[in-house]
């Protein structure tokens, strides 16, 4: 008789050599999922994982999924191989698949099925190219075990308003309505603020050289015909 494999000795894989998106549009709609959610968190206790596997029954390395994009509460921050739900004991509260017409029965059945009976409270599936999700966008809560569509793409989880913004996925904060910047918006604000303080620099030099300008004049008047009445 075969003994079994201590737990211990089980091999996890953090990968399986396929690629991480079928397309540029839906790489960087995960790239930049991922790197707005992760600010947006940034010194809070959460985490956000993409294209990584997540393994949720222990001693079974064969269940596992890679959401395209997971968040977790409740646990140390930081990037993780792979993510084991009875180590950190949390599961996800929100996943993203960036989903296509390829992945669209997997998205829509199996992994929604999956992510429900796991009792992940929110899941977004985005589908860049509008390949088979006409509005482009559509989330799913989770209400007692079953998931119900989210009619008004807002995250309670993330406290977030989702809006389709082309090929990309726009995020802006239920608070105060503030949006968040992907990097290239980050770069675009960061070069208007430098542009901003460098012209107001320039504009206190000139008033300074004005200002010195002027000095000069009069004292050149006082030398010339003394002091002013």
């Amino acid at each position: 008789m075969t003994s079994a494999i201590p737990k211990s000795e089980i091999i996890y894989p953090s990968s399986d050599g396929e690629p991480v998106a079928e397309t540029y549009d839906h790489l960087y709609a995960l790239l930049t999922t991922l790197e707005v959610l992760r600010q947006y968190l940034q010194g809070r206790r959460a985490t956000v994982l993409a294209n990584q596997f997540l393994y949720y029954a222990q001693g079974f390395p064969k269940l596992r999924v890679a959401p395209d994009v997971m968040v977790i509460y409740d646990i140390e921050p930081g990037g993780r191989d792979n993510y084991k739900i009875w180590e950190e004991k949390q599961v996800p509260k929100v996943i993203f698949e960036i989903t296509s017409k390829g992945t669209q029965e997997e998205d829509k059945t199996t992994k929604k099925n999956l992510y429900e009976s796991l009792e992940v409270e929110e899941y977004w599936l985005f589908d860049p190219k509008g390949e088979w999700i006409e509005q482009q966008l559509q989330g799913y809560r989770l209400r007692g075990d079953i998931y119900e569509p989210i009619t008004d793409n807002c995250s309670q989880i993330l406290q977030l308003r989702l809006a389709v913004e082309g090929k990309l996925i726009g995020f802006y904060r239920l608070d105060n309505g503030e949006k968040l910047l992907v990097n290239d918006e980050l770069i675009a604000a960061l070069k208007q603020e430098t542009d901003k303080r460098i012209q107001a620099e320039i504009q206190a030099e000139q008033e300074r050289q004005r200002a010195a300008e002027l000095e000069s004049l009069l004292s050149r008047y006082r030398e010339q015909f003394g002091e002013l009445p």
